[in-house]
């Protein structure tokens, strides 16, 4: 028993932590709002942002046959809701990544959209 927790511990001190740094706030009325885009395939998506205060937001992101809420974290000024990722690039425009799994076959792939957001 002795050796597993020896283990552990050695392995929880040389691992990386996934959020390397700090959280730090950011200025909400770069993030609140609708952004809207649409993929590849035609499939349109929104996420919309609210209630962001320091470093946390409500997101909801909505595409064709799917609706998640979720509380996030905002860093580097990217977020996750779910299997996609929102990373901001400019002024009223982000980057979606979408993890899509083929229901027929299982393997999944990324599904890469823009958004811009309604001002």
């Amino acid at each position: 028993m002795a050796d597993v927790l020896s283990i552990l511990s050695a392995a929880a001190k040389t691992t990386t932590p996934i959020t390397a740094g700090k959280y730090v706030a950011v200025d909400p009325s770069l993030y609140e709002g609708s952004w809207k885009g649409t993929y590849a395939n035609g499939k349109k998506f929104e996420v919309a942002v609210s209630q962001v205060n320091g470093f946390r937001a409500q997101v909801k992101y909505q595409s064709e046959g799917t609706t998640k809420y979720q509380q996030v974290l905002i860093k580097d000024n990217a977020f996750r809701v779910g299997d996609t990722k929102f990373q901001m690039t400019a002024n009223n425009k982000a980057t979606i990544n979408n993890v899509v799994t083929d229901a027929a076959t299982g393997s999944t792939y990324l599904d890469t959209a823009y958004a811009t957001r309604d001002v």
